[in-house]
């Protein structure tokens, strides 16, 4: 883990970007817009519970993998999730589309909040953003967990 970053914290790809309320308010355009960003964070959480981080990175947005190597995003992600063990329970908290998040590009985004329980940690925050990625349709472009 780098210097200065706490235990128990993991930021990757647009982590600033990704805080609970970074956000704008803005509606989403489709309300199946949600729906979907949704059902592609719990494939790719899936992925990750199950230990698969490389196959995670791949399925990721372009903005995630130019932002992190797969080597570091697996050693970084195994150093984290590895020690809360498995996932208990899952469930949303939130969820908010929003077309600007500080610090990214603008596009099409949903922050996705679960509130997570794992064997070795029973409380934590989980934060999925799975952006539109082109052509890919919705895929995973940051995740913070305290």
């Amino acid at each position: 883990m780098r210097q200065g970053m706490r235990p128990g914290l993991l930021f990757v790809a647009l982590a600033a970007a990704l805080v609970a309320g970074s956000a704008s308010g803005v509606e989403a355009p489709e309300p199946k817009a949600e729906d979907a960003a949704e059902a592609s964070a719990t494939a790719w959480l899936a992925m990750v519970d199950s230990g698969h981080y490389g196959e995670s990175w791949r399925e990721a947005a372009v903005l995630f993998k130019g932002a992190i190597t797969r080597d570091e995003w697996e050693r970084r992600v195994a150093g984290i999730r590895g020690p809360l063990g498995k996932v208990v329970s899952r469930k949303v908290r939130s969820r908010q589309y929003a077309d600007k998040l500080p610090g990214a590009p603008d596009g099409r985004y949903v922050v996705i909040e679960y509130e997570t329980s794992f064997v070795n940690k029973n409380e934590a925050i989980e934060t999925v953003t799975p952006m539109l990625d082109s052509a890919r349709g919705w895929r995973v472009s940051g995740y913070y967990i305290k």
